[in-house]
């Protein structure tokens, strides 16, 4: 299955001033795929390495840092010579050596001739520690899941994906492409995006099927958690990690401590959910009470919503039934309407380089969604589980902001009303486009 990563990686490899390459992601979002993918179509040879399944690669990188000593040493490894100019080379689970991380800055300074895409799973916590690289030497690209475009490509429905790219205009979409696409919708809502669950469902669009693949990834990660965290934090990421269908069932879904163990503190936890985050395992949301840029410096740290990687990942978690998918709507209003704000901040985390903030009144009586940062202005994004489009909050943000637009996502099809631009939840990863149209308006 081709994912959108794809194009950037072609960018990469053609970029003049191409640094090593590293993809950090979730375990089993398809890093290792995306770079074998990648390097077949892209390269006249692709030169796997896999530090955590084959621990001995480690010992090329004893003795000095020497890159082209280290390519030396790896072509006799592997009985071909690795070249410069037409291979690959791809360290995966690269956060498994240390010494492999910190010579990615001389593969960088003295051998940039070389072709160096990195994988990890644990990345994000193996570069938090005092023995990293230097920052500056490589170029970051995060995977995530796949989206609901990708998924369309994965199960063989791009045509509705062309459908909402190729939208020129705030004109609703035709009813028969609405219709098909709530439908594909509430599919993948269940299916998610992780792309072993996408392919099996492509397969024998078998939703039973789909959701023992998810089972089998969530048991997955919380073996990692007992392998990979440190020890006195793996109860409590456990228990962090459960209790996110909990959170997001609540009127409320700000996190709270004190839902996860009745005695516990922020302090106690934080550890933990930074390990979560630092893993890709969860999104965190921060609330603000002001609507000024940049939103991360108005961004109260201690209040946040936490959402799971993925909204089919959230369903398995809660026990969800296939049956919601066939069941109209339902799907959506599920948990107060969880699933549907999980399905945006997963969406706006691949769109946005940018923490994930949502605004909050200082009474605390009105709260919106999502905030997006353009151009200088804090727009409001209201996520809506049904057709009903009233919203208090909402208002209450352009009583006292004004911002140029007010947007909401919903499942009513796209349309402008005065200041207000309902973009279909299906369309949420064209948003920004859509809001430039009215802009242009």
């Amino acid at each position: 299955m081709r994912r959108d990563l794809h194009d950037r990686l072609v960018t990469w490899k053609r970029s003049p001033g191409r640094k090593p390459l590293l993809i950090r992601g979730a375990r089993q979002t398809g890093k290792t795929y995306l770079l074998r993918a990648f390097g077949r179509e892209e390269y006249a040879a692709t030169h796997y390495f896999n530090f955590e399944k084959t621990p001995d690669l480690a010992g090329f990188f004893d003795r000095d840092l020497d890159p082209r000593r280290i390519v030396g040493e790896l072509s006799t490894h592997i009985g071909e010579k690795i070249q410069a100019d037409s291979s690959l080379i791809v360290f995966d689970e690269i956060q498994a050596c240390n010494a492999a991380l910190n010579s990615l800055k001389y593969f960088q300074e003295e051998a940039g001739e070389y072709h160096v895409a990195c994988a990890g799973s644990l990345l994000g916590v193996a570069l938090s520690t005092p023995r990293s690289f230097p920052v500056g030497k490589v170029d970051f690209v995060d995977l995530y899941p796949m989206t609901f475009f990708e998924f369309l490509d994965g199960i063989g429905e791009s045509r509705y994906r062309g459908v909402v790219e190729s939208h020129g205009d705030l004109h609703p979409f035709p009813d028969a492409f609405h219709h098909a696409l709530q439908a594909l919708l509430r599919t993948y809502y269940y299916v998610g995006g992780m792309p072993e669950a996408v392919q099996e469902f492509a397969a024998n669009r078998d939703l039973d099927a789909a959701r023992e693949v998810q089972h089998s990834i969530a048991d997955a990660y919380v073996l990692d958690f007992a392998k990979h965290a440190p020890t006195h934090d793996v109860p409590k990421i456990s228990a962090i990690w459960e209790s996110i269908p909990r959170h997001l069932s609540r009127e409320n879904k700000k996190f709270m401590f004190s839902a996860v163990e009745k005695s516990a503190r922020a302090r106690d936890y934080e550890n933990a959910i930074i390990w979560l985050e630092k893993t890709g395992l969860i999104h965190r949301v921060f609330g603000v009470e002001t609507a000024r840029v940049p939103l991360k410096g108005h961004a109260d740290r201690q209040c946040f919503k936490v959402y799971s990687l993925d909204v089919g990942l959230l369903g398995a978690l809660a026990g969800l039934s296939p049956q919601l998918v066939v069941g109209g709507d339902r799907i959506f209003s599920e948990y107060r309407g969880a699933l549907v704000e999980n399905f945006v901040a997963q969406h706006l985390a691949v769109t946005s380089a940018q923490d994930l903030h949502y605004w909050r009144s200082s009474g605390g009586k009105a709260e919106v969604d999502f905030l997006i940062e353009k151009e200088g202005s804090v727009l409001p994004l209201e996520v809506k589980a049904g057709v009903n489009p009233k919203s208090k909050s909402l208002k209450s943000f352009d009583a006292q902001f004004a911002p140029p637009v007010l947007v909401r996502s919903t499942l009513l099809n796209l349309k402008q009303d005065a200041r207000i631009l309902n973009i279909p939840l299906y369309a949420i990863s064209e948003g920004l486009r859509f809001i430039e149209l009215v802009s242009d308006g």
